[in-house]
């Protein structure tokens, strides 16, 4: 078997970011009612198949890494890192208070818990990529041991 062999296979590749953020959990019963923040990282897995062009500078590439990270950063994680994510059911007077003194407030009309997050993410990056291109998964973790994972074949 010869590298050719390969040309139509599918191939899954991931790229892992970090980044930081803060959130509070409206109406929980629990710490995690209050501000707090934690240290994130998303793992996002695309699949599909490399390209076969040899003309092109990306030819056996699935996506060169470096187009997906700027892609992610650009859609996902520069809108996160180092925000406030909170309920826009969060009292008005609140919100209104918070936005007229900090930059980065994120209003999402879900809790922002990470199995939501993870979701709204699987919908923004699916609704961006490019076409010949599939996300195959994404992996949110919170804390160093607590995750929540998106699969396309879960769908």
């Amino acid at each position: 078997m010869t590298i050719n062999d390969h040309k139509m296979t599918t191939i899954r590749i991931s790229k892992e970011f970090t980044f930081d953020m803060a959130h509070a959990l409206l109406g929980y019963d629990g710490l995690c009612k209050n501000i707090h923040g934690h240290s994130y990282t998303l793992v996002v897995t695309i699949k599909g198949t490399p390209i076969p062009d040899p003309s092109s500078p990306k030819n056996g590439m699935l996506i060169d890494f470096k187009d997906l990270k700027n892609f992610i950063k650009d859609n996902i994680i520069n809108k996160l890192d180092h925000a406030l994510v909170l309920n826009e059911d969060t009292p008005k007077e609140l919100l209104d208070l918070l936005m007229s003194n900090y930059d980065k407030i994120v209003v999402t009309p879900y809790q922002p818990t990470t199995e939501n997050m993870i979701a709204d993410i699987a919908d923004q990056i699916i609704k961006l990529l490019p076409s010949r291109l599939k996300l195959h998964s994404l992996r949110l973790r919170e804390t160093p041991s607590s995750y929540a994972e998106w699969f396309a074949e879960d769908q």
